[in-house]
């Protein structure tokens, strides 16, 4: 039997982030995305509330919740803004390695330490020419007694000044290509580690993006993930379990630029009636209506799936890329209702317009969603 609706503990729980985004995240968003501030006052509450975290198992004094109930709660967050909502957000992004990959003492010291007090960590990837190209980095690891060395430089990396410890992918055999790479956790008062300056970036502002060297920096050998040559493959794991959420923020702000576009449309007046009596109009947000629509019945069905132990690859792929063209759309045709104000940072469209960008290209690009999309199809 299929049934699309939610249990009364789904519906209480996106009640409750519909409220929390309504009354802590969206008066706050302009003052955020203006002077690109960190939202660390609505993290605390965010944590106090237990909207943050919320991946990390019971066991490990999480919520344990279900990748569904996640990206139900996303969407209501992000709809509230997306660049404060990803600002603690990311954690789950740097937790989901080592929940799938982490031995017990791993998962103990660092999951618990997630749920005990407010704390952040970054997923330190990315570097400055590999970015979709993960297999591309250039980061080593050489393992010299019981410590790794670590050298590399990671860029656009979310949360780099406020994480106590980084989730890192580095090269340990690059003769090996992408199975030489594995997986670490390092913590960030480590010597050798530096952040640099905050990106000034376009949209999302309120998330703090650095980019970070490592230097000499001596990880523990207690501190791989998995074994050596595992890092590719965790990391590609954890994005099963992390697209679908991605997916879910991007519909958040896509349904709010709906929404601003639908109440705009109904109070202007264009040849003597609202605009939103216009079929050129109408027929613009009854698209945006029902791509929203399907995209979030592509990010329930893939995070139905990974919840079922069903592997998702294709499917969080299908969200992802869905989602994120999607809100890049809504967002630009939100601003086309508007017209001349939709252009205007006085008007909420603009900065959702430039919010939307980011979707088509983090955890994975558009383009890289349809390579996995077109290898699933073809290869499997």
């Amino acid at each position: 039997m299929i049934d699309f609706s939610l249990t009364d503990e789904q519906k209480e729980l996106q009640k409750l982030a519909k409220e929390f985004a309504a009354k802590e995240i969206r008066p706050h968003a302009e003052e955020h995305d203006k002077h690109g501030k960190f939202p660390m006052e609505i993290a605390k509450k965010a944590f106090e509330v237990g909207l943050m975290n919320l991946n990390i198992p019971q066991e490990y004094n999480g919520t344990g919740l279900k990748v569904l109930d996640e990206v139900i709660i996303a969407e209501e967050l992000s709809w509230g803004c997306s660049g404060i909502s990803t600002a603690f957000a990311v954690n789950h992004l740097a937790t989901a390695p080592v929940i799938i990959s982490g031995n017990e003492e791993q998962k103990k010291k660092y999951l618990d330490m997630m749920t005990k007090e407010l704390t952040f960590a970054s997923y330190a990837v990315t570097e400055p020419q590999a970015g979709s190209d993960v297999a591309g980095i250039q980061s080593t690891a050489k393992l010299i007694g019981n410590e790794y060395i670590l050298n590399g430089s990671k860029q656009w990396i979310t949360g780099a000044s406020v994480a106590k410890w980084f989730y890192v992918l580095a090269k340990t055999d690059p003769s090996k290509g992408h199975k030489g790479m594995s997986a670490f956790i390092v913590d960030a008062d480590t010597p050798g580690i530096k952040v640099g300056k905050k990106e000034d970036m376009m949209g999302q502002r309120a998330s703090a993006t650095h980019a970070v060297t490592f230097e000499e920096v001596k990880v523990p050998k207690a501190n791989l993930l998995g074994q050596e040559g595992d890092g590719f493959k965790i990391a590609m794991k954890a994005f099963d379990h992390t697209r679908p959420g991605i997916a879910s923020n991007a519909i958040g702000v896509a349904r709010a630029a709906m929404e601003h576009a639908i109440e705009y449309s109904k109070t202007r007046t264009s040849f003597g009636v609202p605009i939103a009596m216009h079929q050129g109009i109408n027929f613009i947000i009854s698209d945006m209506a029902c791509e929203i629509e399907a995209s979030r019945l592509l990010a329930w069905q893939a995070a139905w799936a990974i919840d079922n132990k069903i592997r998702n690859t294709k499917l969080a792929a299908f969200a992802k890329r869905f989602a994120a063209d999607t809100v890049m759309k809504v967002t630009t045709d939100a601003v086309q209702v508007f017209g001349g104000y939709g252009y205007s940072n006085e008007y909420p469209v603009a900065k959702l317009m430039r919010d939307a960008k980011i979707f088509q290209i983090y955890e994975g690009t558009s383009q890289v969603q349809r390579l996995i999309i077109a290898k699933e199809i073809f290869l499997r």
